[in-house]
């Protein structure tokens, strides 16, 4: 029977192929009495379960495949924490004792309590973290049962297989990096997931939140994830297999032809030279951004430096990662942008409690009520500059006293460098992240302070209007086709252009191909990416007339009713 399973689309593209089923920990904690002299041995069998449970880790972390990506590590790391957190290590070894019960039992009580806790989290981010508690739990029951940790089967040989799991962990991720699989669906999984943020990263077809098609699908059904749409099909007609293998073959070929524009100019043909710039989260990102051929980074997310770990990163550990990049990318620009934590990326090391994350404290706001932190940032990117063009951009401003405060901050650290004569360019530009409807309002106030803009789309379609993107009921809502979301942008830029201020677009706006054209059309020269849009936006360019495209992004800007918009935009598209 064919029938068809919706859920997020996480990396683009289109597979075909037989599904592997990945039995994933759903073991039954027997439960049963104890003699009291019993419990010491009991206690002691625990202990030894958690031994090999790290150990395990362990193994893996020192014996990543190459080509891993960074992420990776950190995500081990992170599951080492909780083994060794009084939660999972001490709670059950106490239930033993008070319950009389055996080991299995203790920890499953405690892992359901642990999991009500999490789940009762409003930050997003943490609350993900749940199904990293879940992962190593399962692993200690395991350990406790006699089942040995173990990785998805290998494919089969020269026949596309299709990994479908209720849930996959950062451990299992390691040894499914090895074998050649089409794409991988689970149950679980969200977009700040760190199965989502691996898979974007091994750029395979998948998709997650199915919910249930670990249970509804067989071995060796013949399964089309589309990566694109976020749909599953389920043994598809001959009919629907034919138009999937077209879509795939088209697919493929469409990024073997965008390959050859590697080394083209990217200007328009009026001849208006456009930037096309990468978004990196780690330091090891900029080999990609440097294979797309970036025209620099424009946005370098700091605060993955600052995530996954128990304290903070040093002064120098920062230093090293940002001169890293700049001297990799050989005098292009390197724009980083200070530490964007709180919302659904929250620091162990600095919990921040708010009803509602989004709108509390968070990015400058944080960085200005934690000063020290934020001075060994710029201080970091500040010496990195020596080394090659650097730029520092501040997230989410929403006042001048902010901006001011923040300036004071910088001169600050440049006071301290110098007095300890420490090489840094004293000329480094300073940036400002349009990504709040008052800061875009008022861009022209904050245009004559800083040095350039930076238009942080993401946030900024959440805030005009008033959606949370990582809530699925209102995610249908999140239109950055917007009449409010276009006036911002377009009054943003029209700042920009008059005040000779540079402005870049870093949402994922700027690496969406069906909006490059509308983008030109307001004016748009700086674009800012993943790098595997790059090239995608770069055809745009090519194909573009820009006095061609202002008249007709100037009328879309009049247009209120949302079909009218959709058929103006392709119109410009055509």
């Amino acid at each position: 029977m064919s029938f068809s399973l919706h859920g997020i689309a996480i990396s683009d593209g289109y597979a075909i192929g037989r599904a592997q089923l990945y039995s994933h920990d759903r073991l039954e904690a027997p439960h049963y009495l104890l003699r009291a002299a019993d419990l010491d041995e009991e206690v002691q069998r625990y202990e030894a379960a958690l031994t090999t449970v790290r150990q395990e880790c362990s193994h893996l972390r020192d014996h990543l495949p190459e080509g891993t990506p960074p992420e990776l590590a950190a995500f081990l790391d992170l599951h080492g924490l909780f083994l060794d957190d009084s939660m999972l290590a001490e709670v059950p070894k106490r239930l033993i004792r008070e319950q009389s019960c055996n080991a299995e039992w203790a920890l499953a009580q405690q892992t359901e309590s642990l999991l009500a806790q999490f789940e009762s989290i409003e930050d997003e981010y943490l609350r993900e973290r749940r199904h990293d508690v879940k992962q190593v739990a399962d692993r200690v029951l395991k350990a406790l049962l006699g089942h040995p940790g173990h990785a998805p089967l290998k494919p089969v040989e020269d026949e596309p297989t299709i990994l479908v799991a209720h849930d996959l962990s950062p451990s299992d991720m390691v040894l499914f990096k090895r074998h050649a699989y089409a794409g991988f669906i689970t149950d679980l999984g969200g977009a700040t997931s760190h199965s989502a943020i691996l898979a974007r990263s091994l750029n395979i077809s998948s998709v997650m939140a199915l919910h249930n098609a670990r249970a509804l699908i067989q071995e060796g059904d013949t399964l089309i994830v589309d990566g694109v749409a976020g749909v599953v099909v389920v043994n598809p007609d001959e009919a629907i297999l034919d138009e999937y293998r077209l879509r795939q073959h088209q697919w493929r070929l469409e990024q073997q032809k965008l390959r050859r524009l590697k080394s083209s100019p990217s200007s328009t043909l009026d001849g208006v030279s456009i930037e096309l710039l990468a978004n990196i989260d780690l330091p090891p990102d900029v080999q990609e951004a440097l294979d797309e051929n970036a025209a620099g980074i424009g946005l370098f997310r700091s605060e993955f430096l600052f995530l996954n770990r128990a304290d903070q990163p040093s002064e120098d550990e920062q230093f090293e990662a940002y001169r890293h990049v700049v001297k990799v990318m050989k005098g292009r620009p390197v724009v980083i942008r200070t530490l964007d934590a709180g919302a659904d990326k929250s620091l162990a090391w600095l919990p921040v409690k708010s009803d509602n994350p989004a709108l509390g404290l968070r990015a400058i706001r944080l960085c200005l009520a934690e000063p020290q932190v934020f001075t060994t940032q710029l201080r970091a990117i500040l010496r990195a500059s020596h080394y090659g063009t650097t730029k520092i951009l501040l997230p989410m401003l929403a006042s001048l006293t902010e901006l001011d405060q923040a300036l004071a901050l910088i001169d600050a650290a440049k006071a301290e460098l110098k007095a300890e004569k420490i090489k840094f360019d004293p000329t480094t530009a300073i940036g400002g992240m349009i990504e709040i409807p008052a800061a875009a309002l008022a861009a022209e106030w904050f245009a004559r302070k800083l040095d350039f803009l930076s238009l942080g789309t993401n946030d900024l379609i959440q805030y005009t209007l008033a959606i949370d993107r990582t809530d699925d009921a209102v995610a249908h809502l999140y239109d950055p086709l917007n009449p409010g979301v276009i006036q911002l942008i377009a009054h943003t830029l029209k700042v920009g252009k008059r005040l000779h201020r540079p402005v870049s677009v870093c949402g994922e706006m700027a690496g969406d191909a069906r909006l490059t054209r509308l983008l030109l059309g307001l004016g748009l020269r700086s674009f800012s990416m993943h790098p595997a849009h790059i090239l995608s936006v770069k055809q745009q360019i090519l194909r573009s007339q820009t006095d061609a495209l202002e008249p007709m992004a100037t009328k879309l800007l009049r247009l209120g009713d949302p079909e009218k918009i959709q058929a103006l935009l392709a119109k410009i598209n055509a």
